[in-house]
């Protein structure tokens, strides 16, 4: 889960979600405010005409049945009563008292009493979307004295209408839990379907570092992604372009070199001197050795040799015997028992190039394979002196070689890590090197059971 919001495609998601939850909430909160003040307005409407009626009603009735009129007249909500004790008038008529005195006309007189009915002030349930809830009515609500033609005063009451029925019965669980549900869905696939070109543009850009001939990206979607995909293939075909450019002179380079230095290793057969003749073959041959490894790397950036299912512990167990039998001194234990997707002159190159490299400079190589989490690792140890942390990342770079533990006397171009390392990247497989607590150092293969990138 935590992977998935420090993704582009989680922050987008919770973005929207929250982003629409927020705007759905307040949305809905300006409603319910506006459809209480519609209720309020429609109460107070109701409440002045149901005034005007009751007044003109209660004066048509004969004073001694007035108040029987009353009581059976009156309603929650509006009540017109005998005034019992005189209360403190208002200075001036509330907006409600001087609506209803224009409708009731000169001929009656009304007044405003300050104080509030105690009603008023009582909170009352009213439904919402977010549920029932508790507030004071913000309508009409006063009290009133009246004074009829006949010169009679009442006092006019204007209450709250009484709670809603309904307020606490009505379940919108159900409703917000669509809706949640809903805008979460729509969320998601719209992160989804903005940051998709992204992961593609992502994947593609591993692809191209693991294999160079990765076929170019499909040309869909918005203009800009199409824009950005076109100019992605681009790139990748002026760098296919460089690099086969760089491969082609580099062969071309060593392998026209190769028929020049034969003919010269045999006019130095010719030379007399014995000893000029074994220093000048020397320097020949290490000449050779360099155009032979020059070929290799321009090999190792080769991709078009095509994938196969290998049986890798049969590829391991071949180089490891070849080796031997060239008197090598390479112990090999534990099997991957696992098939490959791999390149097999590829594969059989780096584990040479690995195994050759250790006994080279450690006089013996041991050779162990091992299957973790579907994947095939080999480590391959050699008994030599090491090498400085410091230099572990710089033997990967072309003819780098570390003269204080590995010199020149021992031959090699310094080439064989590159090579090595080049093969591995190409299966989508990992080389690191590490020195081993026992001393020696430990070169760690791991080639992944199926790499796509082919």
């Amino acid at each position: 889960m935590k992977a998935f919001f420090g993704s582009m495609t989680g922050r987008v998601f919770l973005t929207l979600l929250l982003g629409i939850v927020l705007s759905a909430a307040l949305t809905q909160w300006l409603a319910d405010a506006e459809r209480q003040r519609v209720i309020e307005d429609f109460r107070d409407l109701h409440a002045l005409e149901r005034s005007e009626q009751l007044i003109m009603a209660t004066e048509v009735v004969p004073a001694s049945a007035r108040l029987a009129y009353l009581a059976v007249a009156n309603r929650p909500g509006i009540r017109l009563e005998e005034i019992a004790s005189p209360l403190p008038r208002a200075q001036a008529l509330s907006q409600f008292a001087a609506a209803l005195a224009q409708r009731l006309g000169p001929a009656y007189m009304l007044e405003s009493i300050a104080a509030r009915p105690h009603a008023c002030d009582v909170p009352r349930t009213q439904s919402t979307m977010f549920g029932p809830t508790q507030a004071q009515w913000r309508g009409a609500c006063e009290a009133i004295d009246v004074r009829l033609r006949d010169g009679e005063s009442l006092r006019l009451s204007v209450l709250p209408p009484r709670s809603s029925l309904i307020a606490g019965k009505t379940d919108f669980s159900t409703i917000i839990g669509l809706f949640l549900v809903s805008i979460a869905v729509l969320a998601y696939l719209v992160a989804r379907m903005t940051t998709r070109p992204l992961e593609q543009l992502a994947q593609a850009a591993k692809d191209l570092g693991n294999d160079i001939n990765h076929p170019p990206l499909a040309l869909a979607g918005a203009s800009e992604i199409r824009q950005a995909s076109a100019a992605f293939n681009a790139m990748q075909a002026r760098i296919r372009q460089y690099i086969f450019q760089r491969t082609q002179m580099l062969a071309a380079i060593t392998h026209d070199l190769q028929t020049p230095l034969t003919r010269l290793r045999l006019r130095l057969e010719k030379v007399a001197d014995a000893e000029l003749r074994e220093r000048l073959v020397g320097d020949l041959s290490a000449m050779q050795a360099m155009v032979r490894e020059g070929l290799d790397l321009a090999r190792s950036m080769d991709t078009t040799e095509t994938m196969q299912a290998l049986d890798f512990d049969s590829l391991l167990d071949s180089v490891c015997a070849d080796a031997s039998d060239a008197g090598q001194q390479v112990e090999l234990s534990g099997r991957a028992a696992m098939a490959l997707m791999g390149r097999p002159m590829g594969l059989r190159r780096c584990l040479v190039n690995l195994i050759d490299n250790a006994v080279k400079y450690g006089h013996q190589a041991a050779v162990k394979v091992e299957r973790v989490a579907g994947a095939a690792r080999i480590r391959i140890r050699d008994a030599g002196p090491g090498i400085a942390e410091a230099e572990q990342a710089r033997v990967f770079e072309p003819f780098y070689r570390v003269e204080s533990s590995r010199s020149r006397e021992s031959g090699g171009t310094g080439l064989g890590l590159t090579i090595a390392r080049n093969i591995a990247e190409q299966h989508g497989g990992t080389l690191a090197l590490a020195n081993h607590p026992n001393g020696g150092l430990e070169v760690t293969l791991v080639l992944p059971e199926y790499y796509a990138g082919k």
